[in-house]
């Protein structure tokens, strides 16, 4: 096998094509610019517009290691008297393993993280898939930011583990760092900085910019780069760190209130962000107090409850957790409901009455239809009623310490 200076830059004009095995994660071929990329950033063939990719895709079932895998075809590619133009990152000749198929792009397993007495997350076992849109809810105190720090390796857990894309949280963090974006709720920024400035920073930071949609960010959400930070109003330094989060189109968003600040109107914008991401299948876990938009944005939904997850799923799976509202108009007077299993909430206004059912409906429909029943609405009860069943309506229990957040 070449050694790590073998594999620097190397530039040829021999004429041969040649193959490269990659697993199936590892493949990102740009079509018509002859570049082979991995979304690791730790395998490139930039140039080599006659390297073919061969995906291997038992390497991935199995996770096999690349150093097997790649030994041979290495030795063809890098022949001294017929090679295309390439340069290699030396990162491969260790033992990194491939990503099984299917790799999460967020996994946790038991994972805690205490502050003296207080226990701020509880034994989270969380996966988000590729592609995915998760949405973490919770009251202020209940572990949400507790969890992302834990995922950007920025605290480290009392027990558990965390993983982005396979890698380690804390033993990986600069690794893991290249797959993400993260905004915060509060952003600090350099004031002496122009907007614009910022922008280049952290997308030297990230090392990896789409122009061209960042211009279209900055129109987008009306951001004047040329500001210096300390001229921005709150709203629009949320803009710019989701302008700068947003132009790298990582793999993986982690958004804290990402919101937090905008109006209206940016707010929208930011849904169109999130959905154009969605479609370019990059994963996002959104934490966020705004429950109409993880309503409208999320595939699934987590409810955070004391540091524990205590609820998981789609909305509609989630539906059990409140009553569905029914309500119904009679030729003549309501019928008594008190006794029909399941009804709460009763409401008569004349010949209209309302009530929430939990459990069969089919008790209720004798009673309306008995009753000579004209009219029926029902409605599922909405995310911010789901949430409240779980919290009641004064959002409690909280975590009282500032830690925990």
């Amino acid at each position: 096998e070449p050694d790590a200076e073998a594999l620097g830059a190397l530039s040829s004009s021999g004429d041969a094509g040649e193959t490269v095995v990659v697993g199936q994660r590892h493949r990102s071929a740009a079509c018509g610019c002859g570049q082979l990329d991995d979304s690791l950033g730790s395998l490139r063939a930039v140039g080599a517009r006659r390297v073919h990719v061969q995906v291997d895709h038992g390497a991935e079932r199995n996770g096999r290691r690349f150093r097997g895998d790649l030994s041979r075809n290495w030795r063809d590619l890098f022949r001294s008297d017929n090679r295309p133009s390439a340069s290699w990152s030396p990162k491969l000749l260790g033992d990194q393993e491939v990503a099984p198929m299917g790799t999460m792009a967020v996994r946790t397993e038991g994972l805690s993280k205490r502050y003296g007495s207080v226990l701020a997350l509880d034994g989270l076992d969380l996966e988000v898939a590729e592609g995915e849109v998760v949405g973490y809810l919770g009251p202020n105190g209940a572990g949400k930011t507790t969890t992302i720090r834990l995922l950007l390796g920025l605290i480290r857990p009392t027990a558990g583990r965390a993983e982005i894309f396979g890698l380690d949280c804390q033993r990986q963090v600069v690794e893991a760092h290249r797959h993400l974006a993260y905004v915060a709720g509060e952003a600090s920024l350099w004031p002496s900085l122009t907007g614009a400035e910022t922008l280049h920073l952290l997308g030297r930071v990230q090392g990896r910019v789409d122009d061209i949609y960042r211009g279209e960010l900055i129109e987008r959400f009306d951001l004047d780069p040329s500001k210096k930070v300390r001229a921005y109003s709150k709203g629009n330094r949320q803009k710019l760190i989701l302008v700068a989060a947003l132009m790298t189109r990582p793999e993986l968003l982690v958004l804290d209130e990402p919101t937090s600040g905008l109006d209206p109107l940016m707010e929208q914008a930011f849904r169109h962000c999130v959905h154009e991401a969605r479609e370019r299948g990059q994963t996002i876990f959104l934490s966020s107090h705004i429950l109409s938009e993880v309503e409208a944005l999320c595939d699934r939904i987590g409810i955070l409850r004391e540091g524990q997850l205590v609820e998981m799923g789609t909305l509609e799976e989630m539906r059990h957790l409140s009553a569905l509202t029914v309500e119904a108009t009679f030729d003549g007077p309501a019928p008594d409901l008190s006794r029909v299993p399941g009804v709460s909430s009763i409401e008569v206004a004349g010949h209209l009455v309302r009530c929430q059912v939990r459990g069969p409906i089919e008790p209720l429909l004798r009673v309306f239809i008995a009753s000579g029943v004209q009219e029926l609405l029902s409605r599922e009860p909405s995310l911010e009623e789901l949430f409240l069943a779980q919290y009641g309506a004064s959002g409690e229990p909280e975590d009282t310490s500032a830690n925990a957040s």
